[in-house]
């Protein structure tokens, strides 16, 4: 039987009970609960607009968004996004996923803090990004279902989630700064990272070699 929290079904594929096991057993707990609850709040506003995402791509790209804080993908340094998009795109390739299907999880991944682009793409995309904005900053809270919202709550919930957010992502970005300049994350640094100052994209032009 396939398993339902608040009306909304996982998703019985082979390789959604992987990436269950693997995230539950690489991450925290906070980042297995937030991970779970951006699937279930992008299938939430997949009904909302009306678009009908593969629900098992969309749940594989919950699953990984954010699995770049925590293990780097390769020696080297990128954006966390990058990283959490890689290694999605590995574990889809490794299980024979069609090539359309890998870039889909990895684009939706990669995109997933760029303001005002993925939410004017393919479903999948879209509905992983509007999932993390509900869960992360509260994106259409007031016109949840509560008790569809409590029900979600119970079996995932969040605890200290904003401050405990904030810490992970500190400590995912300290060791590689440079990698936020122009993204939301140098907001985060900028505010928790003693020293850290992040290069305006004007001092970026003005201080380039060109001449005029």
């Amino acid at each position: 039987m396939p398993e339902v929290i608040a009306g909304l079904e996982i998703p019985e594929t082979a390789a959604v009970a992987e990436a269950t096991s693997h995230i539950r057993e690489t991450t925290p707990p906070l980042i297995y609960h937030h991970s779970r609850r951006v699937f279930f709040f992008g299938m939430i506003n997949a009904r909302k607009l009306g678009v009908n995402p593969d629900p098992e791509l969309l749940y594989l790209a919950a699953m990984f968004h954010d699995s770049g804080l925590l293990t780097p993908f390769s020696d080297v340094e990128q954006r966390f996004e990058i990283d959490g998009a890689d290694h999605a795109r590995k574990f889809l390739l490794d299980r024979g996923f069609s090539t359309a299907s890998v870039e889909t999880v990895w684009t939706a991944i990669a995109l997933h803090t760029t303001p005002g682009v993925p939410d004017r793409m393919g479903p999948e995309i879209a509905t992983t990004y509007l999932g993390v904005l509900t869960d992360v900053l509260g994106l259409g809270l007031d016109e949840l279902d509560q008790d569809q919202l409590a029900e979600i709550l119970a079996s995932h919930p969040r605890g200290d989630f904003k401050n405990e957010f904030l810490r992970a992502h500190v400590a995912g970005l300290k060791d590689r700064p440079e990698t936020t300049n122009g993204t939301v994350n140098s907001d985060i640094l900028e505010h928790f990272l003693p020293g850290f100052q992040r290069v305006t994209t004007v001092e970026r032009i003005l201080g380039s070699p060109w001449s005029s």
